[in-house]
């Protein structure tokens, strides 16, 4: 479970006729004119249905208005574990079949504690609501709360803790809170501590659940393709006979004048960071609005906070702002190079702040950041999830009735009230900062690899049985039908474009990608050269200074991303003009000398710190053990290539690389295909290359050797663990479809998977488990990743050798073949629930040169395979013992 999110056609008339004979067990529905409906059932549970028809898919998140703030004295961390319980099954569902479930219907299952509000989401086929409702209201009425069963989760939770308290960022956190809301609930992380969770018994998680969750301390939000009057039937039917419950008193907030203080910590990271904070009004304050405007506006491109990375103060500068009910954060940023003063860097941040709270923000940077944030809500209907959870903040954190009263809190702020609200709040005496400096960990050590008699042994897979209601849901496996229907084109000049229209929202959005290969098409000991050259892309154009083209993106509410990977989002009414802005970065970049300057020795002290961090000697350390020597892959930017090149190298670079029939364009809104290839031509149809283009693809290699290797990371508390190798398999062939499915069983269905369920469920080993093949065109890799206590490493890695060699020796059962199988045909609705997903998935196939339905294919292909086909390929192409094992951690060893 984790702590943060990334915080995305029509029925029949059946269930309408069929609503219209039951009696209503609440309040009518409201309907509204944005296919909105509401209505609260007679316990208190109130439901918000958004119908969205981007993709049969659908979101349910059940927010419990209870968090952080709740818990009992002494224990911070009981709302988040009992998150975790929620997960361990219920009277009537045990934590096998909530696994299985959640599994079966192949989309995300998770939640996510606050200070305020537990979230419980589900993103499945629409086919499956009733299941995840089912589901949920089983949760709803009572938990599994044994002793015994908390004692293992506790292990998990306690690596999930170890996890963030290896991040400075997060430690940084943690004081930050503490210092700007010193007694209040605000004042500790929803995250909670390993002595709490030490002493935190089932009684009591139980006890915690029988006193807040309760329908009428929930808000149950279902957003996707779906009969809003079918989907409200089904919410009574599940939810309608649950109890409401007299609910505690809630706790009180008495903020405290904020005392300076700064803070200082060592960091692993490859660079440094200066924080200045503040505390800032809440999201229920009258406040709120104009706090979300002064930030965005402090954030601006146009803002002398960004400015601070454009001029050479410093590598990167920006501003954020992070609200809670009662109160929020806004927190400036600078980034310096390693090795740097992080001194010049803070006497600026604070100089900006200052002039801030004394002059007041500039008005046109204050309409600019209105008209974005309003433009904001309608590309939130984009994405299926992220529609529901834009409903549940507005609703469950906000208080709000919907997203669009934000809109009219927004339009009515004024330049006047933003000065004001800068002024009250920009204040050195009430500020926290924080100055994170770069440190070196050591060097990495080779080893002999995790050794020991010490053995895990599999219990023997048992089939789950399901209860009749989801044995149904999922008795029959079908190719679901694809609901895209792209367009494709392919320019004079060669450049690939291809348009699937939507009409889901007032907006497009334009996804590029230019292949290129440093590797294999910089000169020698020019490494780097890519990098310095996306650098010098948000510098402007030929014809606009980098202010001028930020003004005129305002202007329409766009926001370009230029470079080798390049984007646009914009209203719909105004994607021709984003277009040509876009064209105008890509075909025609300023790249000025005095630019070039500042990005070159901003990127050479970036590199000095990436070099010297963890994270690169770890990924160096794999590719140097999986790859031979002398490989264009290990090649790498130090600053002594960055130094030495030139602005003349950077702009050949450019020219040859940036050809248009070495570019995709993918893209996805409300626009016709045949108006978008005009307007594209007329945009890029004059750019031109010459020669024959090139091959940026690396090159098949041989099979690794197994070896060990130790990264130390003084800044971590747990140990990152990475087991790799190449494998003989590529994106094309036909093998991989038998990897994949296999791949599920074994890492994939998270709740489900042998992995999760050996080194996390039974064993407490891990907190996360992933596996994943990385397939190219010539080469490949397989990677299994975990993060654990590093004394627990060696266990853990003989968990996954022992596992991979049962998938090559046992034929996988006939439940699990089932199981995966579901899981991947399912991926078809829930790869096109929105428009970056939509988009992704065709930049990448239009760019490789496959076919735009390849996700059907790859469904026939799944829904053909038998049980004894993945053994063998487990058998032929994975090495258990031939892993590259690199594990990162505090002690560098396990």
């Amino acid at each position: 479970m984790n702590d943060s999110r990334t915080i995305r056609r029509p029925q029949t008339a059946f269930a309408a006729t069929l609503l219209c004979a039951l009696a209503w067990l609440g309040t009518p529905p409201a309907r509204a004119a944005d296919d909105v409906t509401r209505a609260t059932l007679d316990n208190g549970l109130r439901v918000v249905i958004v119908r969205n028809a981007l993709a049969p898919v659908v979101t349910t998140e059940v927010n419990y208005l209870v968090g952080s703030d709740n818990v009992p004295a002494g224990f911070p961390g009981t709302a988040h574990a009992l998150e975790h319980m929620m997960f361990r099954g219920s009277p009537g569902l045990s934590k096998d079949q909530l696994a299985a479930i959640a599994a079966n219907m192949g989309g995300a299952f998770n939640a996510a504690t606050t200070h305020s509000v537990t979230q419980y989401y589900f993103v499945t086929p629409a086919q499956d609501l009733d299941v995840a409702l089912r589901a949920e209201a089983s949760r709803m009425r009572g938990l599994d709360v044994a002793d015994e069963e908390w004692a293992k989760e506790r292990g998990a939770i306690e690596q999930e803790v170890a996890r963030d308290l290896s991040s400075p960022d997060y430690k940084f956190y943690e004081q930050l809170q503490a210092q700007l809301f010193d007694g209040t609930p605000y004042a500790y992380t929803p995250l909670g501590t390993r002595d709490s969770f030490e002493k935190t018994t089932g009684a009591a998680l139980r006890d915690f659940h029988a006193r807040w969750y309760a329908p009428n301390n929930a808000i149950l939000v279902i957003a996707g393709d779906v009969d809003p009057a079918a989907a409200l039937a089904t919410v009574k039917a599940r939810f309608g006979d649950i109890p409401k419950k007299a609910l505690p008193a809630r706790p009180a907030f008495d903020f405290k004048p904020v005392e300076a203080k700064t803070v200082k910590l060592n960091t692993d990271s490859p660079y440094g960071s200066v924080y200045v904070s503040y505390r800032m009004p809440g999201l229920k304050s009258k406040d709120h609005a104009t706090a979300l405007v002064l930030g965005q506006a402090l954030a601006s491109q146009r803002a002398a906070l960004f400015g601070m990375g454009m001029d050479g103060t410093a590598l990167y500068g920006g501003f954020s702002v992070d609200s809670n009910p009662e109160a929020g954060t806004g927190s400036a940023v600078g980034i310096f190079a390693r090795g740097g003063d992080p001194q010049p860097v803070l006497r600026r941040m604070q100089a900006i702040l200052a002039d801030a709270a004394q002059k007041g923000v500039d008005p046109a940077l204050v309409e600019a950041a209105k008209r974005k944030a309003i433009a904001s809500l309608e590309f939130e209907k984009n994405s299926v999830d992220g529609l529901a959870n834009a409903w549940s903040y507005a609703l469950a954190f906000q208080g709000l009735d919907s997203p669009d009263a934000m809109r009219q809190a927004i339009e009515a702020v004024t330049p006047a009230a933003v000065d004001a609200l800068a002024k009250a709040t920009f204040d050195p005496a009430r500020s926290v900062t924080a100055i994170l400096t770069p440190e070196s960990s050591g060097k990495p050590t080779a080893g002999k690899g995790f050794g020991g008699a010490e053995s895990f042994a599999s219990a023997p897979d048992k089939p789950v049985a399901l209860p009749d209601w989801a044995e149904q849901a999922f008795a029959k496996l079908a190719v679901p039908r694809s609901m895209l229907s792209p367009v494709a084109y392919t320019l004079a000049n060669g450049l690939k474009l291809v348009v699937q229209p939507e009409t889901i929202s007032d907006t497009v959005e334009l996804y590029g990608k230019v292949r290129t290969n440093q590797d294999l098409q910089a000169a020698k000991g020019d490494d780097g050269v890519a990098d310095v050259l996306d650098g010098l892309f948000p510098f402007g154009t030929k014809t606009r200074d980098r202010l001028q083209f930020q003004q005129a993106l305002d202007e329409i509410s766009a926001t370009v991303r230029s470079g080798a990977s390049f984007s646009l989002s914009v209203p719909a009414s105004h994607f021709g003009e984003g277009l040509k802005l876009l064209a105008d970065s890509q075909l025609h970049p300023a790249l000025p000398e005095k630019a070039f300057a500042i990005v070159q020795q901003q990127q050479a002290g970036l590199v000095a710190g990436q070099i010297e961090s963890p994270d690169f000697l770890a990924q160096i350390g794999a590719i140097k053990a999986l790859l031979p020597a002398g490989d264009p892959q290990l090649r790498y930017a130090t600053p002594k290539t960055v130094k030495g090149l030139t602005l003349d190298k950077v702009e050949r670079y450019y020219a040859q690389t940036f050809r248009p029939d070495m570019t995709t364009i993918v893209i996805v809104g409300k626009i016709d295909p045949a108006e978008a290839k005009k307007l594209v031509e007329d945009a890029f149809g004059g750019w031109s290359a010459g020669g024959p283009a090139p091959d940026v693809d690396y090159a098949a290699v041989p099979p690794n050797k197994p070896s060990h290797l130790s990264v130390p990371d003084t800044s971590a508390v747990q140990a990152s663990v990475q087991m790799t190798q190449t494998i003989a398999v590529t994106r094309d062939d036909p093998q991989r479809y038998a990897l994949n499915l296999g791949n599920e069983v074994l890492g994939g269905g998270f709740y489900a998977s042998r992995l999760y369920r050996d080194l996390r469920d039974r064993s407490g080993l891990v907190y996360t488990v992933g596996t994943s093949f990385d397939l190219d065109k010539h080469r490949s890799t397989y990677t299994v990743s975990y993060g654990c206590d590093p004394d627990k490493a060696a266990a853990a890695s003989r968990v996954v050798v022992q596992d991979l060699k049962q998938m090559q020796t046992e034929p996988i059962s006939a439940d699990d073949l089932k199981r995966a199988k579901g899981i991947l045909l399912r991926q078809i609705p829930l790869s096109e629930a929105s428009f970056s997903a939509i988009g992704g998935q065709l930049l990448t196939l239009a760019s490789e040169g496959r076919p735009l339905d390849a996700l059907t294919i790859a469904a026939r292909h799944y829904a053909a395979l038998t049980a004894e086909e993945v053994q063998q390929a487990y058998a032929k192409h994975i090495r258990p013992e031939g892993f590259v094992t690199v594990v990162k951690g505090p002690a560098g060893k396990p």
